[in-house]
């Protein structure tokens, strides 16, 4: 399942004093998530809010059966790099007794992730990790 990938870009800078922040320095996204935000209602995914976490920026979705959001966050291990992940990323969410099949939304979305950013021309080297990466790092 495709739920967590990284690009480098230039055009996601952050807000002036945004990586300043004493929650958590040097992590800023607010860019990169509101122009994730404006796209994907366009891909069949409304967005209910965006918000600032100590991580980075939580983009979150409105799905009926349970919570769905997307992190996104700057990533150090390149220059002008980000780093998004899907949540929840398993292939089914449990929620009081009822048991949803999350794996058919989550690659719909990394579909609809992936046609935005490249469709952007904004973004280089978008990759998807495979599952045993998110284990290694």
């Amino acid at each position: 399942m495709r739920a967590q990938f990284e690009f480098v870009s230039a055009d996601f800078p952050p807000y002036p004093g945004e990586d300043a922040q004493p929650r958590n320095p040097g992590r800023y996204g607010l860019r990169l998530a509101e122009f994730l935000a404006g796209e994907l209602p366009a891909q069949g995914f409304p967005v209910r809010t965006i918000g600032v976490e100590d991580w980075g920026v939580m983009v979150e979705l409105e799905n009926r059966d349970y919570p769905l959001w997307i992190g996104c966050g700057n990533y150090e291990e390149h220059e002008n790099g980000f780093l998004c992940f899907i949540e929840p990323s398993t292939p089914f969410v449990r929620k009081w007794l009822r048991r949803y099949p999350n794996a058919p939304t989550v690659e719909r979305l990394a579909s609809a992730l992936e046609t935005i950013l490249l469709a952007s021309g904004k973004v280089a080297g978008l990759r998807w990790w495979r599952e045993n990466e998110l284990l290694r790092r």
